[in-house]
């Protein structure tokens, strides 16, 4: 537990108590390093089990082949009792922005009128009530 002290103390988090599980997050980049971190994220501890999200099942295979020395790592940080387990789970997938849709050969609606006289007082309408 005095690792973990440390591992607090240079994390700089304002007063207050931290539960079993923010210990056991704010260790993980320690217990892994960054470049681990940065594909796989501790998201929970549940009866000494903590959940790691990761990006795809290689991530997922590699990790649970270290699995034995990240969880010596974690016990050196943390104690022995705090995660006693690891449990792997592919993140899910966000989705990313996408490109607004293009209407192709329609640049303006009131074009889909078909009758002159319409189209042109459907304009008009519009001109003076977005002016």
């Amino acid at each position: 537990m005095d690792r973990a002290g440390k591992l607090i103390a240079r994390m700089r988090i304002p007063g207050g108590d931290l539960s079993p599980e923010d210990l056991a997050r704010a260790a993980w980049p320690q217990a892994v390093g960054k470049k681990i971190a940065s594909h796989a994220l501790a998201v929970s501890l549940a009866r000494s089990c903590l959940v790691v999200e990761v990006e795809d099942p290689v991530w997922r295979g590699q990790l649970a082949r270290l699995e034995g020395q990240i969880l010596a790592r974690l016990r050196d940080i943390l104690g022995p009792e705090l995660v006693t387990r690891l449990d792997f789970r592919l993140r899910i997938p966000r989705r990313l922005p996408q490109p607004a849709e293009r209407r192709q050969g329609c640049e303006d609606e009131a074009d889909g009128i078909r009758d002159p006289v319409l189209r042109h007082l459907y304009k008009s309408s519009r001109r003076r009530s977005s002016a």
